[in-house]
């Protein structure tokens, strides 16, 4: 879950690093590093905090004319956050330098075999394990450094993402991964590399996705060669052209990328739906669908494995699939399926979802799923992620770059691809009529304005905020469709503002989190004039009765709520299916004003990261 930058080519490296770590700090921000070299002299820098603090040490540093730099902004795994855990790490020589993201799983047997032919280890981190493994290999076997990583990386158990230089001889940099990304990007007779394409995105639009199991030599003659680790077999590169855009990373005036993403939703939903709904023409155009459409006609069960918010945007798929297509659907946490011995028939789909197509956990589950012969679909955000390369087929959700670590409009562009995924299905298993599914269509193509239409008219959220910016915990509720983004509400919540806060389906609150329920109590209660209507507004008078604070999502123009509740949230009157997409804004924008007012920092909340690339 660590952001790493490095570069090699014939430009100062150092504004390169910095401004590539800014870009990447959404992965990491305990503390940040930067090791710069030319041929006669190099120059590390690293501060606990963040890129902000290494980039004002950095200026009273001596000037050089680097031509090869790299630079890590980490989030701790072993060792806690201080100077000496930062990143880049060294050899006992001084020569070999190195980047890391992952665990090294038996990094304690090898710092255990280093000590014993006399290494010495200045930090707490397996990262530093790494550095002088390699340099024991390169040494002992009198090997160039490339040949050095192969062999180290063939010792070691456990997830990496690598960057090393020899300072002693800076002509190239060794790059390998396996389970976490690293993207190259091609500058002319220059390298670029990141933990994913941002950093450089402002310098070339052309990029190589390493695979796992795969390292790159990356020379300052402009080569770049790339081999298996494992079978030492040569690979040719495959380049790829970068479609975001430099706008599409920035603030664009907003205060915080989280507000600026919440805002982005109506276009990133209209973007998720352009090509594929087709409302002139009464059908829905997905080509992964069509062309394993006998793969999905058949299917017995589909299983979907997902982490965090992706989870909650899978629940919201099980509601869908079994109300559109009437197919059994289980919704599995990754990091649990790929721990036990999950019962996959062939018949079986499984759907994977991940915002950045890296998560950890579920590119294992994945795994396990394909070697036990299901089919596996992905829905993922970024083009050319591991899971859009492990899985036999997929479809991208088009929400552009999500930088606030809290995701947002990630969650309402996969809940449209679900959607979009369940109203196609329920054409071609003819589960509803054709006039049914086109009114279905033609409300979705509306989504996107009532999204633009809800957020403009979010100023009392606001002033609803600062009724519970002191709050110590907080409940939501949510029945049918409405679950799960009671669990995603909640979820917002405590990731941003620090408050505790709990989901719950509102027939679960008398059995047991009612026993909570005081004057000091907050209740977001999603009651949309929907199914269980009646019984939503039961739940809500025993909330009443017992003196805890209401806020309520209901739809527009709702009465028997208003005089309930003490703070009402309307949204636009849609069908059920269409309501988590909605009702999620106000809980996004309600979750971002407390943690404002709360003087929290929204974009990097503390002790988290964007992509959990690590177990």
């Amino acid at each position: 879950m660590c952001g790493i930058v490095a570069y090699i080519g014939n430009k100062d490296p150092k504004p390169i690093i910095i401004g590539g770590l800014h870009r990447l700090e959404y992965r990491g921000y305990d503390s940040a590093g930067i090791l710069v070299c030319n041929n006669s002299e190099y120059q590390l820098t690293k501060i606990t905090g963040k890129v902000n603090a290494l980039s004002k040490m950095l200026e009273t540093k001596p000037n050089i004319a680097p031509h090869l730099g790299i630079g890590h902004t980490r989030w701790a795994t072993h060792g806690i956050p201080n100077d000496k855990n930062a990143h880049p790490h060294y050899s006992n020589s001084g020569k070999l330098y190195m980047v890391h993201n992952g665990i090294i799983e038996n990094y304690d047997s090898l710092k255990m075999e280093l000590i014993n032919r006399g290494y010495s280890f200045y930090s707490d981190t397996d990262s530093e394990v790494l550095v002088n493994l390699i340099e024991e290999i390169k040494v002992k076997e009198n090997v160039k450094l490339h040949k050095a990583v192969q062999l180290a990386l063939n010792q070691v158990v456990g997830a990496y993402g690598i960057v090393v230089c020899d300072t002693f001889n800076p002509k190239e940099l060794i790059v390998a991964r396996l389970g976490s990304p690293l993207a190259i990007g091609l500058g002319e007779s220059s390298f670029y590399v990141g933990s994913d394409a941002t950093p450089f995105l402002d310098h070339t639009r052309k990029v190589v996705y390493l695979e796992d199991n795969e390292m790159a030599v990356l020379s300052k003659n402009g080569k770049i060669n790339i081999k298996n680790i494992i079978s030492d077999e040569p690979i040719h590169p495959y380049i790829e052209e970068l479609q975001w855009s430099l706008n599409s990373i920035q603030k664009g005036g907003y205060r915080h990328f989280m507000l600026k993403e919440i805002h982005e939703q109506p276009k990133a939903i209209s973007d998720t739906l352009r090509g594929r709904l087709l409302v002139d023409k009464g059908t829905i155009q997905i080509n992964s669908i069509n062309e394993y459409k006998e793969k999905f006609l058949n299917a017995k069960r589909i299983v979907f494995v997902a982490c965090g918010t992706s989870w909650h945007a899978s629940l919201v798929g099980e509601y869908l699939f079994e109300y559109f297509i009437r197919i059994p659907v289980e919704v599995e946490y990754a990091s649990e399926f790929r721990y036990r011995d999950p019962i996959i028939e062939k018949d079986d789909i499984v759907i994977c979802i991940s915002q950045s197509g890296e998560t950890a956990d579920t590119l294992a589950a994945l795994k396990i799923a394909k070697e036990k012969g299901a089919f596996i679909y992905g829905i993922c955000n970024v083009v050319g992620s591991s899971i859009s390369r492990e899985t036999h087929s997929g479809i991208y959700t088009h929400a552009g770059p999500e930088i606030g670590v809290a995701s947002t409009k990630a969650f309402s562009t996969q809940i449209t691809v679900l959607i979009l995924i369940a109203l196609k299905l329920a054409e071609l298993k003819k589960t509803f009529d054709s006039r049914q599914l086109h009114d279905y269509q033609a409300e979705l193509s509306q989504i996107p304005g009532k999204i633009e239409q809800l957020i403009k008219t979010s100023s009392s959220i606001d002033e609803i905020a600062k009724n519970y910016s002191d709050s110590q915990n907080c409940i939501y509720l949510g029945r049918g469709f409405n679950f799960p983004v009671a669990l995603e509400g909640a979820l917002k919540l405590k990731e941003i503002s620090y408050i505790h806060a709990e989901g719950y389906p509102a027939a679960e609150m008398k059995h047991g989190p009612i026993a909570l329920i005081d004057k000091n109590m907050p209740v977001v209660v999603i009651a949309t004039k929907k199914t269980n209507y009646e019984k939503v507004v039961s739940n809500i008078q025993e909330i009443k009765s017992r003196e805890g604070k209401i806020i309520a999502i209901v739809s527009e123009g709702d009465e028997t709520v208003a005089k309930l509740a003490n703070h009402v949230i309307e949204i636009p009157n849609v069908s059920e299916c269409f309501t988590p997409i909605l009702a999620t804004i106000p809980l996004q924008l309600l979750s971002y004003q407390i943690a404002i007012n709360r003087g929290c920092n929204v974009d990097q909340p503390r002790n988290l990261a964007k992509s959990v690339t690590v177990e």
